[in-house]
């Protein structure tokens, strides 16, 4: 299955050109002015680079097994943000996604790539300005076998999402029983063999990964209302870097090199090369 799903994947990139952009030049109006912040974060983080850690998730984040570089939509999102920032090193830490956090807090890494914002990682850590947006999905079984048509429907039921994530955090708070999964590919098998009722995963991941499996026995079901609160309080906003609390410095310089790169039509033309549209700069329903 894993390996089926690998491959499907691979040919669904290869399908919509990643890798195989046309390079294009964004002109940037502003330059950084950061030099007196404070603390020494990002005058460290000019001379020295950064460590950044991703998760495996292609195609959002993932590490190339030819070229041992990282690659993704929010690779090189946050890269743009940084090279327009003046920070020109940077070195990616692989891990499963629930170690990304206790990994910046241990100052193994410097940066998380994207996460969303939860009221628990608020208490721990810092986030910089939003990169682009995606909605949660429920995933089914197809039939629908268990009867899910909203998330309230979710409560009492074995529900799976990726460890530490922000569905992670909502189901838990919903009163769902969640079974948690380290990666993609063992979360979307639970589903195909019934182990679980449903997962709550981002809505362009399930998205592409139906895409590329389309024999797959499961369903991303439709026009369900998504909560505001899972939208505005745990997590479905937008996509962020997380950085540690005290890097004020070098968290507003990501910031405003987020902006730039948004304001500039990098950020778009990254999303409809990754098989996205401009409707993800936007929270939903703007569309």
């Amino acid at each position: 299955m894993k390996m089926r799903t690998f491959i499907a994947a691979t040919a669904l990139l290869l399908g919509l050109g990643i890798g195989g952009a046309t390079a294009q030049e964004f002109q940037n109006e502003a330059s950084p002015l950061f030099d007196n912040c404070g603390d020494p974060s990002y005058e460290t983080a000019k001379a020295n680079g950064i460590t950044v850690g991703i998760s495996p998730s292609p195609p959002f984040t993932s590490l190339n097994p030819d070229t041992q570089k990282a690659e993704g939509l929010e690779v090189e999102i946050d890269e743009a943000a940084t090279k327009w920032a003046g920070i020109d090193t940077i070195k990616y830490e692989v891990m499963p996604f629930g170690q990304l956090i206790p990994a910046l807090l241990a100052k193994r890494i410097d940066m998380v790539a994207a996460l969303h914002i939860t009221p628990d990682r608020k208490k721990v850590i810092s986030f910089g300005g939003p990169a682009y947006w995606y909605g949660p999905g429920i995933l089914v079984k197809t039939g629908n076998p268990d009867g899910i048509h909203s998330y309230d429907d979710l409560k009492g039921k074995q529900i799976g999402a990726i460890a530490g994530s922000a569905a992670d955090e909502y189901l838990r708070k919903v009163g769902a029983e969640v079974i948690p999964f380290q990666t993609d590919a063992d979360q979307f098998s639970a589903v195909a063999t019934g182990r679980v009722s449903a997962i709550v995963d981002d809505d362009t991941k399930i998205s592409l990964f139906l895409a590329a499996n389309k024999e797959a026995p499961m369903e991303l079901l439709k026009g369900v209302k998504v909560p505001d609160e899972l939208i505005f309080s745990y997590g479905y906003g937008y996509v962020r870097p997380g950085l540690r609390k005290e890097d004020c410095s070098l968290r507003a310089a990501i910031s405003e090199g987020l902006a730039e790169v948004r304001g500039n039509g990098n950020v778009s033309a990254l999303l409809k090369k990754y098989g996205f549209s401009d409707a993800n700069l936007f929270f939903f329903p703007l569309n």
